[in-house]
């Protein structure tokens, strides 16, 4: 529930009724016949999909969460197989777990990625995580690995360095400092730029 406002959460209790007995297949089900709905409209719009991992990837609540891993995620893209049907890459959600290489995923389905959310998590080794700045050595989902990823596969969709700390005695939405996620647009666009960099000197 991040970034959820307080009166919202009195509305929680009959939310977690809504869901009681729903199964991951009950889940897998519901989202193919969604697909199968909205795809051909979207591609007939020239719309693309981008279904956003499920935050964190594990069952929060006793509810069950599919979008979570990379395994999960080509079966998603082969419910309905087409390049409208696609993902939002988030490499926090998906970093929250340390058994996801999100690196390898942006080389894996990089034809499909149509936003990337890429953030930075670090992750105990209890399972507990917590958000922090997007320098690589913060966190422990190794933003310079996935940088260089998007990098090499000549990504040109969307990005956004999503999640910010609150610093600076910002007053805002919990968990989007608008100042923090300036300094993480920049950092990240800094790493591109050293990539491009040693692109040059590798072609001279």
């Amino acid at each position: 529930m991040p970034g959820w406002e307080p009166e919202r959460l009195k509305h929680l209790t009959n939310i977690f009724k809504q869901y009681e007995g729903v199964t991951e297949e009950d889940l897998w089900n519901n989202l193919q016949y969604f697909l199968e709905k909205v795809i051909p409209i979207a591609r007939k719009n020239d719309i693309k999909m981008a279904i956003h991992p499920d935050d964190p990837p594990f069952s929060v609540f006793g509810l069950p969460r599919i979008i979570t891993n990379k395994e999960n995620i080509k079966r998603l893209l082969k419910l309905v197989d087409d390049p409208y049907n696609g993902l939002t890459l988030c490499s926090g959600s998906l970093g929250a777990n340390l058994e996801n290489d999100v690196s390898n995923m942006v080389y894996d389905f990089a034809e499909r990625i149509h936003f990337a959310h890429i953030r930075n998590v670090k992750t105990y080794d209890n399972g507990d995580f917590i958000e922090t700045s997007h320098r690589s050595k913060d966190g422990t989902v190794g933003l310079i690995n996935i940088m260089k990823a998007y990098h090499d596969v000549g990504f040109t969709g969307y990005a956004r360095p999503d999640h910010g700390r609150h610093i600076w005695d910002e007053k805002c939405r919990p968990g989007y400092g608008l100042y923090d996620r300036a300094l993480g647009i920049m950092y990240l666009w800094g790493i591109w730029d050293a990539f491009n960099k040693e692109k040059e000197v590798k072609s001279c």
